[in-house]
C-alpha cells in the first residue's frame, strides 16, 4: 500500500532537516499571522509599533512553540525537560525579538517603509535565526 506523500511531508514524525525546515516555514507563517495580527491590533489601539511588536512576539512565540512541538520537532525529544525546553525556546525567541525590533526600527524609521512591510522583512530574516538556533541548541542529537 502506497503512503500518502502529503501526510509524510506534513504530519509524520521526521528528523530530516529539509522536511523540518519546510514545516518550520509553515509553522512560522502561521505564527507570523498571529504575531502580525496582534501587532496591528495593538497599533490600532494606540500603542507605538515597537512596543506593540513585543505583544505580538509573545503571542507568536506561544503559538510557534506548541505548533513546532506538534509538527516540526515531534520525532525528537528536547535535550532538557519541558520547562527548560520552553525557556530555551523563549531565550532564542528573545534574540529574535531583538533582531526584529532593530530591523523594524531600521526599515520603518530609516528606510521609511510602512511598519507592517518592515515586519514582513524582519520576520523573514528572524525565521532563519530561530530555526537554526532551535534545531542546533535544543534538538540536535536529541534522541527520538
Amino acid at each position: 500500500m502506497q503512503q500518502n506523500p502529503l501526510k509524510k511531508l506534513l504530519v509524520e514524525p521526521t528528523t530530516r532537516p529539509t522536511i523540518q525546515f519546510f514545516r518550520y516555514v509553515f509553522v512560522g507563517g502561521c505564527s507570523f499571522l498571529v504575531d502580525a495580527g496582534v501587532l496591528w491590533l495593538c497599533v490600532q489601539m494606540g500603542l507605538h509599533y515597537l512596543f506593540a511588536a513585543c505583544f505580538g512576539f509573545v503571542a507568536g512565540l506561544l503559538f510557534n512553540f506548541f505548533l513546532s512541538r506538534a509538527l516540526v520537532f515531534r520525532a525528537q525529544t528536547a535535550r532538557v525537560g519541558r520547562a527548560l525546553e520552553f525557556a530555551g525556546y523563549a531565550l532564542i525567541g528573545l534574540v529574535g525579538l531583538g533582531l526584529t525590533e532593530i530591523l523594524l526600527y531600521f526599515f520603518t524609521e530609516i528606510v521609511l517603509l510602512y511598519y507592517m512591510i518592515s515586519k514582513v522583512i524582519a520576520s523573514a530574516v528572524v525565521l532563519f535565526w530561530n530555526f537554526i538556533a532551535r534545531k542546533l541548541l535544543l534538538y540536535q542529537n536529541a534522541k527520538s
